[in-house]
């Protein structure tokens, strides 16, 4: 069923000249925005003009929740979505619209769900997705080991896997090295799997961290956005045991990054975790500079600990930066766009998406044309 406003099949039509006017010089490439929204909808976005210049429809979907994780490849042709109760995979053609990839996670009496993981490899060829799988018995539900299903890209609408490794629970990020040697599973602890056998190569730790009086950190790590820099970065909070009941520097929020490509790990608690803070990005061009969001927009830069931060209009879940630095984009939640200034954290404007459809907890990714 399409669901195309007046406005979404505008977009789409001027999308067509749009993308299809750039030229490949690397000189001419620019910023364009991916994000997709409730109920079954991919838009893209010109980040310098602020609209929306392309609407795609997701087929065959369930129309009662949302879009989840979003990756798009790296020449921004092809955007993999999982949709449909978490159920089923698709590759969206950016210019057309087209589904070019579909894989079912479901079958049978196997319900498979994907909550959040999933990673294009650096070549484009393979893509991995998480997968918790139930068998569905007459008179009970049986809770099966996850895995990561790998697929070709190129496998079409009918997709199967072409090999599954093993995996443990709570994998909340999938993360391809920029080698493509390391599949990083963030799940108890940040493992590196080998991406073709599923054997752990070593790990970065959080469950089993020892940083002298600290307790086991936490954090919620499901959007997707180190494209700019291959560095993943996620807020954590953490306990000392040595401050006294109720002292507020007892539970500290800072910033956790880890170099996909060098596989360096950096941290730094920055403030008493009197926040909520939910995404991380780094800037690509002053890279001790990251950024969190959720009511409140915050910098950090993460080798003084030296803080900024405004409040937002509204809640926001995810945050990606223009390659060049200079602006950021919040998303997530509601049917807008925000724009702000990364130095001065000034609001610069905001796209609206068609219809208003809510991004909820879909990714926010760019992609450069």
């Amino acid at each position: 069923m399409k669901m195309k406003t007046t406005a979404a099949a505008l977009a789409a039509s001027l999308g067509v000249a749009l993308l299809g006017a750039l030229p490949a010089t690397a000189s001419a490439a620019k910023d364009y925005l991916v994000t997709a929204a409730r109920p079954n909808l991919v838009f893209v976005m010109d980040a310098k003009e602020r609209k929306v210049v392309k609407t795609h429809t997701i087929p065959n979907t369930s129309l009662g929740n949302s879009p989840l994780t979003l990756v798009p490849s790296r020449d921004g042709k092809v955007a993999y979505v999982i949709h449909n109760r978490w159920e089923t995979v698709s590759g969206i053609d950016l210019d057309s619209g087209k589904e070019v990839f579909r894989a079912e996670l479901s079958g049978g009496d196997i319900r498979g769900k994907s909550p959040f993981p999933m990673d294009l490899s650096p070549d484009g060829k393979e893509l991995a997705v998480y997968v918790n799988p139930t068998q569905l018995l007459p008179g009970e539900y049986k809770v099966m080991d996850p895995y990561i299903a790998i697929y070709r890209t190129d496998a079409g609408t009918d997709a199967e896997p072409v090999r599954r490794l093993k995996v443990p629970r709570r994998v909340s990020t999938l993360a391809w090295s920029p080698k493509g040697d390391t599949l990083y599973a963030f799940s108890w602890d940040m493992l590196k799997l080998d991406p073709q056998t599923g054997a752990v190569k070593g790990q970065h730790p959080w469950r089993t961290w020892k940083n002298g009086d600290q307790g086991e950190p936490d954090t919620l790590a499901v959007w997707p956005q180190w494209e700019q820099t291959n560095v993943f970065a996620t807020p954590y909070y953490v306990t000392h045991a040595n401050k006294k009941p109720g002292d507020p520097s007892a539970l500290r929020a800072g910033i956790w990054s880890l170099d996909l490509e060098t596989d360096k790990v950096h941290f730094k608690e920055f403030e008493n975790a009197g926040v909520v803070l939910f995404s991380t990005v780094v800037n690509p061009v002053r890279r001790d500079e990251t950024y969190t969001v959720y009511t409140q927009l915050t910098k950090v830069n993460t080798k003084t600990g030296k803080m900024d931060r405004v409040d937002l209009d509204h809640t926001y879940y995810n945050v990606n930066v223009s390659s060049d630095g200079k602006e950021l984009y919040i998303g997530g939640t509601q049917g807008d766009i925000a724009v702000y200034d990364s130095a001065t954290l000034k609001r610069l404007g905001n796209i609206r998406t068609p219809g208003g459809g809510d991004q909820v907890l879909t990714s926010l990714r760019i992609f450069q044309r």
